[in-house]
């Protein structure tokens, strides 16, 4: 259970946020009891995997804990064609490597690959296939990847089907002769939807074995959610997010177990070059390590955030999957080993009070991405999901009052301090007595 604290902590938030007096109950109606943080139990040894795969000191002749950053852009060779393991950078790299070795551990498969965004891997993997091919994927889902297959993939001759993939039915009815490609995405962004990946997988393979099922995993993390374990044929990350964890690296990665998709994803990883940088890979591989210590503070803090907005007066409605108000919350928990920071919610009105709460937050910031550790907030609407369609996003529920936040590691007590102020001030509702105490439920 998330226990309520004994006293209030004594740290302070100077500049941004500073706390007056301690929060108090939205009002009396009482919280859906939600899962405890005891409920999920990580994957078997995940830290030390993360610590230590693809990280062996024997590698290098200099015997470095660390693995170095390997800058150089190309490797001496013992004679011509013959070289030790990398010839060009573009083609491999030792540091980029060590990155790509850990993440296929984390994710329980075979091979990894990272390539310099998220979207540059949703490409390489999109490369699979030819004209007259046929996507299916999921309707809710990445912007950018609702995008790119709309407005890229269909200049390559690709069509693309998007269906709401939490009715399996649905993902039977649109599969044609040729489709070639499914990709799933779970939770979804923003309306945080669960697609049963082994029922999707069951249906899929059972209408033609060799259609390839993709799963953004990237609001999971590898910590959470491990979907080849459901029989997905790939895994794809945006590392940018809770994998890196630290905003400051733009990369993505595919992993898989099948020798003989990865040999093809590795020509397209050197033919069109779109790598990380050897800096870049340094850094991720650095933010692995920590990813079981973060993720465990993102899920409390979310799971707290959640619980304290569905009894908060100024909102209307809260989507988390650890809230028993999710319609999906059983399948969640079968699935999931866990829940990251990831919160969606509609606050009561409209644009004018989504964006007068944006205006007001002190410890969120507003600002588009997920995942850091950091506490981000934004209006899907006009932000991340600006480039679907109007009535798309009506479609999905993406309307102007629904918010989503990632919710960072900072301390409980004034993260939900900080979305009272600005619900308040967005709506001007003043809410409960001040002396009234807060009551975090069990």
């Amino acid at each position: 259970m998330i226990k309520p604290k004994g006293s209030r902590s004594s740290h302070k938030v100077e500049g941004r946020f500073s706390r007056r007096g301690k929060l108090r109950r939205a009002h009396e109606k009482p919280v859906s009891q939600s899962v405890s943080m005891e409920q999920f139990k990580p994957f078997p040894g995940f830290g030390t995997l993360a610590t230590h795969e693809g990280q062996d000191p024997e590698k290098w002749t200099s015997r470095a804990v660390v693995p170095p950053i390997s800058m150089s852009t190309t490797f001496k060779q013992k004679a011509p064609g013959e070289h030790y393991g990398f010839e060009y950078s573009r083609s491999g790299n030792p540091t980029r490597n060590c990155l790509e070795e850990c993440i296929a551990a984390l994710e329980g498969g075979k091979h990894a690959l990272v390539f310099a965004s998220g979207l540059a891997t949703t490409t390489a993997v999109t490369y699979l296939l030819k004209s007259g091919d046929h996507i299916v994927s999921m309707d809710d889902l990445y912007g950018g990847t609702n995008r790119f297959f709309k407005q890229v993939a269909t200049r390559m001759g690709v069509e693309t089907s998007f269906v709401d993939c939490t009715v399996i039915d649905n993902v039977k009815k649109a599969m044609k002769p040729n489709t070639k490609l499914v990709w799933l995405e779970t939770p979804t962004n923003p309306t945080l939807r669960i697609v049963d990946i082994a029922e999707a997988v069951k249906v899929i393979k059972q209408k033609n074995k060799d259609i390839i099922v993709v799963v953004d995993n990237t609001f999971m993390s590898s910590y959470f959610q491990r979907p080849l374990d459901f029989g997905a044929d790939m895994v794809m990350h945006s590392l940018t997010k809770y994998m890196n964890g630290h905003s400051d690296v733009v990369m993505g990665a595919v992993a898989l177990k099948d020798d003989g998709l990865c040999e093809r994803l590795r020509f397209l990883q050197n033919a069109f070059g779109a790598v990380p940088s050897p800096f870049d890979s340094f850094l991720v591989n650095r933010g692995l390590k920590t990813l079981h210590v973060r993720m465990k503070e993102h899920m409390k803090n979310g799971l707290a955030v959640a619980k304290f907005l569905e009894s908060h007066p100024c909102v209307e409605k809260v989507i988390h999957p650890g809230l028993p108000s999710h319609p999906q919350h059983e399948l969640a928990k079968k699935q999931m080993r866990g829940f990251s920071g990831m919160v969606t919610f509609y606050i009561k009105g409209g644009l004018k009070e989504a964006s007068e709460f944006l205006k007001n937050v002190k410890v969120f910031t507003l600002a588009e991405s997920l995942g850091g550790f950091e506490s981000l907030c934004e209006l899907p609407s006009v932000m991340t999901h600006a480039s679907v369609p109007a009535n798309e996003r009506d479609k999905l529920g993406i309307s102007d009052n629904l918010i989503r936040l990632s919710v960072g590691i900072e301390e409980e007590e004034d993260l939900l301090q900080d979305l009272d102020q600005a619900l308040k001030a967005a709506t001007g509702k003043t809410g409960a007595s001040p002396n009234k105490k807060r009551k975090v439920a069990k």
